[in-house]
């Protein structure tokens, strides 16, 4: 592949990746205002960022079926129309069935597009999968940070928090547009896709997919609920308005952008890994335990600590199945598998979360369990091989049941 070809194809993954979140930050910075027109608990607004997690967990086995059908390039294409027409149905009405409904529709885009993203790397980019997969991690941080910065002033600029949430189908139209123009680039009409239909070919019997799956299980979990209660912690316990917190979401999702492509590039290709997974995993633990303890004391140092813990670890999970797998297809069942039951657990911690912000008054506990959820992610990755992973027979033999 050609440096032009390449810079196109790494382009149009950035520009792919960017639509994977917005549809999901967005609702963070207008909770105040989804709870008082929808009439909703803490536990209820949260189901705005459960209810897609839950989606991209039951509909990842399906992007086989799409990818296998369609092939990868139109695979990713077709989870970006989903994301474009669910984000844009946002802006007919303020009624809870309606948000609840594109929320999983979205979710759902979300699954087929992401899961098919690393048999994409798999295929294109073998000999530098830490470097691209750090290009579209950082376009999907980079989709969320500027979801949650802007999407508050949209609102106020319109006068309707629907509008401002429909607005981001512009991005995913772009997206789709940036993606199809790259197609000569990217070469994946060719591409081996993930096989089998729904859950069946998943690695079920390989202990390494599960100790990927757990730790993508809880990177996710971590991740969404930052999303989605960063910013009313803040504005309760940081004494700050919900202009000023939001401005902190998006401080903080720029750091991890900068991380995401900061920390793989520093560890290089073929290194051991284990100690980068575990370094910005205590660095991602101390920034909860902070936010947890002393939100309104030295908050900056959390911020920074949860940016540049987080958003390495999340390039640095999201690596794995691309390392230990021996093809397109192999990657594509690992991540599956780590994005089936993995959003599926993760689906659970912003609800929860808000269950416990309810029954409490506010976000201490739920941030310290956070912090001690982080912490326990050191043991799968204590017993990973070197190099983040074991390319072993197992994995392909399990992913043939």
């Amino acid at each position: 592949m050609t440096r032009t070809a390449l810079g196109a194809a790494a382009v149009a993954l950035f520009v792919a990746a960017a639509n994977l979140r917005p549809a999901i930050a967005a609702v963070s910075p207008l909770v105040d205002r989804i709870q008082t027109d929808l009439d909703l608990s803490a536990a209820g607004v949260a189901l705005l960022t459960t209810i897609p997690t839950l989606a991209m967990g039951v509909c990842a086995p399906l992007a086989a079926v799409v990818g296998r059908r369609f092939g990868l390039r139109r695979g990713v294409l077709i989870g970006l129309a989903v994301i474009a027409v669910a984000t844009a149905a946002r802006v007919f009405g303020g009624a809870a069935w309606l948000q609840l409904t594109c929320a999983a529709a979205v979710g759902a885009g979300i699954a087929i597009a992401q899961t098919l993203l690393p048999a994409v790397v798999k295929t294109r980019f073998a000999d530098r999968a830490g470097l691209v997969t750090g290009i579209y991690t950082a376009g999907l941080g980079l989709g969320g940070a500027v979801a949650a910065g802007v999407t508050a002033p949209l609102a106020d600029a319109i006068g309707s928090w629907p509008g401002a949430l429909a607005s981001w189908s512009v991005l995913a139209v772009a997206g789709m547009a940036m993606w199809s123009a790259a197609a000569t680039s990217l070469g994946l009409d060719s591409g081996s896709a993930p096989m089998g239909p729904v859950t069946k070919g998943l690695p079920w019997r390989s202990g390494v997919a599960w100790r990927i799956t757990a730790l993508s299980a809880a990177n996710s979990a971590l991740y969404y609920c930052e999303l989605a209660w960063v910013v009313p912690l803040l504005h309760e316990d940081g004494r700050r308005g919900a202009t000023g917190a939001g401005v902190l979401l998006t401080v903080l999702i720029s750091i991890q952008v900068v991380a995401m492509l900061a920390v793989p590039a520093l560890l290089g290709e073929g290194r051991d890994r284990r100690a980068g997974l575990a370094l910005t995993t205590v660095l991602t633990a101390i920034g909860f335990a902070g936010l947890a303890a002393a939100p309104a004391t030295v908050t900056w140092l959390w911020i920074a600590a949860l940016g540049v813990g987080h958003g390495g670890l999340f390039t640095l999970v999201l690596t794995l199945p691309v390392v230990v797998s021996r093809d397109a297809a192999e990657a594509g069942r690992i991540s599956a598998m780590a994005f089936f039951v993995g959003y599926a657990c993760a689906a659970l911690a912003p609800l929860l979360v808000g269950a416990l912000r309810d029954a409490t008054g506010d976000f201490h506990l739920a941030f310290g369990l956070l912090s001690g959820l982080t912490a326990a992610t050191l043991l799968p990755i204590a017993r990973l091989n070197k190099g983040g992973g074991e390319r072993t027979a197992g994995v392909c033999e399990a992913s043939q049941i």
